[in-house]
């Protein structure tokens, strides 16, 4: 095996999506959102936006949910799309005007430290995009400032990353081939709020009540829906957190490591529909 890498794939920070992570997302941005669509649908369900609502989307990525969103609580509301990524906040806006939506605004800040303009708003939702503040009790103390008083908050965040077979069967493959570094509990990144307790602590300290935390399980398209073993292996090796882990190998060693990935993808590839693995995610709602 080779040396550990110096960061595991499932500890990033806020500031990391500003630079090479948020480019990387934005180059891969139908795949991504492909993939956690199920996920995506499932909170924005939950959420039951209704026209007149004003709604800050933290973590907006590529803002297809702020627009999903903006459509929605039209006529009378607006949608606003934070992200940190400057790429990512750019493509957003570039999206939204092509699709002439007029209730729509973006602005590239962090959320963990930032007062948006246009705050307080009525919503605060949140689609994977809160797991990453290094302090998140602080963070989510700046997130509730951004509500009105009784204001609701939907977010999505991964269950424990063992509770995830799209994850830990893919990282076992990879696991074959290099050493990882341990998980490090509560640590920033996709899986920081695994711990449904940690997550009550979080959200109470920060001055959040009524707490409800909904489960979603069900499968994901690996590298978006249609993706075939390869494709969906090459995604997951080069544009995912896990292509961090992978820095200091070498293109044979990688190559090597693609193509057992593909060999898993294969056995849960289902023609016209992709590689589906299975997925777990909490549905989290909260009144400031």
């Amino acid at each position: 095996m080779t040396q550990a890498p110096t960061q595991s794939p499932n500890t990033l920070r806020a500031e990391d999506w500003a630079g090479e992570i948020g480019e990387r997302w934005l180059a891969n941005l139908d795949a991504f959102e492909g993939q956690i669509a199920p996920v995506g649908d499932a909170l924005f369900e939950r959420a039951g936006f209704a026209p007149g609502e004003r709604v800050i989307d933290v973590g907006c990525g590529g803002g297809g949910t702020t627009m999903r969103i903006a459509r929605v609580v039209a006529p009378g509301g607006s949608a606003k799309g934070l992200d940190i990524s400057p790429a990512l906040v750019a493509e957003a806006r570039r999206r939204a005007e092509a699709a002439s939506i007029a209730n729509i605004a973006f602005a590239c800040a962090d959320a963990a430290t930032d007062a948006p303009e246009g705050a307080p708003f009525d919503r605060l939702y949140s689609r994977f995009g809160s797991m990453f503040f290094g302090d998140p009790a602080a963070a989510f103390a700046n997130l509730r400032a951004m509500l009105r008083p009784g204001g609701r908050i939907d977010l999505a965040a991964w269950a424990p990353a063992n509770e995830n077979p799209w994850m830990i069967e893919t990282m076992g493959v990879v696991g074959a081939h290099i050493d990882l570094p341990p998980r490090v509990p509560n640590a920033p990144g996709p899986f920081a709020f695994g711990d449904t307790d940690y997550l009550r602590d979080i959200l109470t300290s920060a001055g959040f009540s009524a707490l409800d935390i909904g489960v979603w399980e069900g499968q994901q398209p690996m590298g978006g829906p249609g993706a075939t073993p390869a494709e969906a292996a090459r995604f997951i090796t080069t544009a995912t957190s896990i292509a961090d882990s992978l820095k200091a190998a070498s293109p044979d060693l990688i190559a090597r490591i693609r193509a057992d990935v593909a060999t898993l993808f294969a056995r849960y590839h289902v023609p016209g529909k992709g590689v589906l693995l299975g997925g777990k995610a909490w549905l989290v709602t909260a009144t400031a």
